[in-house]
């Protein structure tokens, strides 16, 4: 592993740093940016808050973010049933591929993400200062940048991720130096950012004007100084949000709490996916009627077509995902009754089943970042095998689908 030489704090640590101040409603604000991946940041960000006075400290962090911070063992916390009854699967593992994505980078080069709104942190607590969270949830700006992308680019997005757990080469110099300016979120989806102004907005200038908004919101309550000298808050914020932050900060309208609900929503999904597999499935069961009608014995092998093949898909990816025997007997049971249980997945079920009869262990929780990692950590790991699991079998279930319906259709009609 390539270490990097920790830079100093002092008077020079902030030459040539991205810095930038403006006033708004007789407040300071100081936005200092950042590189996510930079000792250099670390050390501007302990200058500042050693040399100016603040009245609070912001930092570009969720709340979930932060405290993942505070305790990099947080995902122990994490009840996996409660995760797939809420159907919150897709993004657990979007966050723990995107962990995986920050630990290659540390390893490689010696540097935490992140480190510098740490320091941000430490140092409001030090010093007594409020200290702001003001970013919007990752689970909400992933949800978002979804939604505003097409079916094309969301599976750029999956494959992208997927890319990122398989790939073992070393990540270019050169391509650390440009997240060295950009937001971690932007710098993992990098490729698909610059070419999507949908992905770009959800991903970066939405957050923008999050951020903005969620600091007005926050310099409302700030009580005057005591010496009547103008209110200073200090903003940590990635550089490539900078520019950005800083025209919201002057040019916004909008009443801040007003805004944030706004850009909080999850757009509604749309709803012609579901219609269409509904009436896809809805043909394949009338087909089966129809056959019965015409002769019992057609509509017989017609219905074992359907139980066979989505049965046998979804056991099949229960048995690639390395599950229980159990699990692989409740994926072949819960993929042919899909159609009678609507917003229940059979991934869910079997991965349920899964997490039941291998409870992860502490040992799997504390070296889960690590295990997933490398693609054999997801088959080592009870907890990514389980995440593992639900998808595997709900792809294979929605391949047995499609495939019965094609066999049960030709050999009907």
């Amino acid at each position: 592993m390539s270490a990097v030489a920790p830079a100093q704090a002092g008077p020079d640590a902030l030459n040539e740093q991205p810095l930038e101040r403006v006033v708004r409603d007789d407040i300071e604000y100081v936005v200092l940016g950042t590189a996510h991946v930079s000792p250099a940041s670390v050390a501007a960000v302990k200058t500042i808050i050693d040399t100016e006075r603040f009245d609070a400290i912001a930092v570009e962090l969720c709340p979930s973010r932060a405290a993942s911070m505070r305790d990099p063992e947080a995902f122990r916390q994490m009840d996996l049933f409660q995760v797939i009854r809420q159907g919150k699967t897709g993004l657990v593992a979007a966050s723990l591929i995107l962990s995986s994505f920050q630990k290659r980078l540390a390893d490689q080069y010696g540097i935490e993400p992140g480190a510098e709104m740490l320091a941000a942190m430490d140092g409001a607590e030090a010093q007594h200062r409020p200290l702001w969270l003001v970013d919007r949830t990752v689970s909400t700006t992933l949800r978002r940048a979804w939604h505003n992308v097409g079916w094309w680019q969301r599976m750029g997005l999956a494959g992208g991720l997927l890319g990122s757990v398989f790939d073992r080469s070393e990540v270019p110099q050169q391509d650390i130096e440009q997240l060295k300016q950009r937001d971690l979120l932007e710098g993992a989806f990098s490729e698909f950012a610059s070419q999507s102004e949908p992905l770009y907005r959800s991903l970066i200038a939405e957050r923008d004007s999050y951020m903005a908004a969620r600091l007005r919101e926050e310099a409302a309550s700030l009580p005057p100084r005591d010496d009547g000298v103008r209110r200073k808050v200090l903003v940590v914020i990635g550089a490539g949000h900078l520019q950005g932050l800083v025209r919201q900060i002057r040019e916004q309208q909008q009443p801040p709490v007003e805004l944030c609900r706004q850009l909080d929503e999850t757009p509604a999904p749309a709803r012609w996916p579901k219609w269409l597999a509904l009436g896809l499935v809805l043909a394949i069961f009338a087909t089966i009627g129809y056959a019965f009608y015409r002769n019992p014995s057609l509509g017989t092998h017609a219905l074992e077509q359907w139980i066979l093949l989505t049965g046998g898909l979804a056991a099949a990816g229960a048995i690639m995902a390395g599950g229980h025997p159990l699990s692989v007997v409740a994926a072949f049971v819960a993929a042919p009754l899909k159609p009678f249980r609507p917003g229940i997945p059979s991934g869910a079920v079997s991965a349920m089943v899964e997490a039941a009869l291998r409870r992860p262990r502490v040992a799997d929780f504390d070296t889960l970042r690590d295990d997933i990692s490398h693609w054999r950590g997801w088959w080592k790991n009870r907890v990514a095998r389980v995440l593992l699991n639900f998808f595997l079998v709900c792809f294979g279930t929605i391949a047995g689908e499609y495939i019965a319906g094609f066999h049960i259709l030709s050999s009907v009609f």
